[in-house]
């Protein structure tokens, strides 16, 4: 059980014992749950499913859902960013001896986020990777190609809802033990996209620093509000 933040379970220990609870799945379907995902899912009965089921672990990324957990006097611990968790798996993964496949993004940037990943974690075998540009509906050849891998993560960079649509449809056909959709991470480990200086992280600003980057995303904030004034009604309807 983690924080019941309307009709989730969000996670709401620390990123370090996340790590360790992984471990106790047989498959597991991470979820960077942000109130944008996470409201997107409410109307989706293929994400609600999904993201309430007992293989999933929805973490608390996102300003938004750590503010909602206070709020209704289930605090999450910290925030954790999804890009953290791939970073931390990548590591885990490399100290294990397993394997990894990376699906998504444009290829010139998944070249250079698998090549940056080998320069940072050389022991970690990246099994196969493939671009995101393809047919969610008719994509038997990728879905064997990541079967013949072997590999033990699956993080797929396709945006949400995509990734996720991905994930749900595939995860009982591979074998893959983990599976975790990362949204622009492939970008960040290419390089082509920066995060928040450390400061701006830990005083939980790196939206800001986004919207400075990408201006376009203004028009997404406004989930935020609307997610925490859902989350606070429901909770003072179930009380």
């Amino acid at each position: 059980m983690g924080s019941r933040i309307l009709r989730f379970d969000v996670y709401n220990k620390t990123k370090r014992e996340l790590f360790k609870d992984i471990d106790g799945y047989n498959k597991v379907h991470i979820i960077s749950g942000n109130p944008e995902v996470l409201s997107n899912s409410l109307n989706n009965s293929k994400l609600l499913k999904n993201f309430t089921s007992k293989n999933s672990i929805i973490i608390p990324d996102g300003v938004g859902t750590i503010i909602s957990s206070k709020l209704i006097g289930q605090p999450c611990m910290e925030k954790i960013a999804g890009i953290e968790v791939m970073d931390g798996l990548l590591h885990k993964f490399e100290s294990e001896n397993k394997s990894i496949y990376l699906l998504g993004a444009e290829e010139s940037t998944l070249e250079l986020c698998v090549k940056n990943i080998k320069i940072k974690y050389p022991k970690l075998k990246v099994a196969g990777f493939h671009n995101g540009f393809f047919d969610i509906n008719s994509c038997e050849d990728i879905v064997n190609d990541i079967k013949n891998s072997k590999a033990h993560g699956l993080f797929v960079a396709m945006g949400s809802p995509r990734q996720e649509d991905f994930i749900i449809d595939n995860m009982n056909v591979l074998p893959c033990k983990l599976y975790m959709g990362v949204g622009g991470s492939f970008d960040i480990f290419a390089g082509k996209l920066k995060r928040a200086p450390k400061w701006m992280i830990k005083m939980g600003l790196e939206w800001l620093y986004r919207l400075s980057k990408e201006p376009v995303r203004i028009k997404r904030l406004g989930a935020i509000p609307k997610f925490i004034v859902k989350v606070v009604r429901e909770n003072n309807k179930n009380n």
